[in-house]
């Protein structure tokens, strides 16, 4: 309980630390601007959000060394898929492999899975590839790629945070099963995404 709090009050200062970096950014500043889109983007598509947002349910749901080593593992990788999108490597059906991911997070939270932090690690980072990589496809030319990167990672760290303060928030006050139901209406709006997709291509 107590280091759940101490967690809560560390990752609660640090939004608030960072919120003037974001309200400095206007577009047009050079670096700024490339910074501000990079931080736009993951909040452009709700499938973004919800993967991200559930990492972090999923991180405080199996609690210990996760709480840092699943985002991380999650932001590493989509920084990864970034390049490889900058530099102009094609990777099919990236959109529906987004749209898949947000079912997967959203069934593995649901069901309490409680295995190797490294199975989930391997999983995050393999479907956070695809969401760097829709994040590079989508920089807006003459925007610097370091400024772009830094503004997706760190919204991508902020959203992990969220996902982990509702966690630990649900199961400070007894409700843990509050996780395995938000996992399962992630998984139902990712099922709807892809079949809406699906039916599109």
């Amino acid at each position: 309980m107590r280091m759940s709090s101490r967690i809560l009050g560390v990752t609660l200062a640090a939004v608030a630390a960072l919120v003037p970096e974001f309200a400095m950014a206007h577009t047009g500043h050079g670096e700024m601007s490339g910074f501000l889109h990079g931080a736009l983007h993951p909040l452009s598509g709700v499938d973004h959000l919800l993967a991200m947002i559930t990492i972090g349910l999923l991180a405080a749901s199996l609690g210990g060394r996760a709480l840092w080593a699943l985002p991380l593992s999650f932001v590493s990788a989509m920084l990864a898929g970034g390049l490889v999108a900058m530099s102009g490597v094609p990777i099919p059906f990236v959109e529906l492999g987004i749209a898949l991911s947000v079912v997967v997070f959203g069934l593995v939270t649901a069901s309490a899975w409680n295995g190797p932090l490294t199975v989930a690690m391997v999983l995050a980072a393999a479907f956070a590839l695809l969401h760097g990589y829709a994040h590079g496809a989508e920089m807006p030319a003459g925007t610097s790629g370091a400024s772009y990167a830094a503004g997706f990672v760190l919204a991508t760290a902020l959203l992990h945070a969220g996902g982990i303060c509702l966690g630990l928030s649900a199961k400070m006050v007894g409700s843990p099963n509050l996780i395995r139901i938000a996992g399962l209406l992630v998984a139902s709006a990712g099922a709807a995404i892809a079949f809406m997709r699906l039916t599109a291509a």
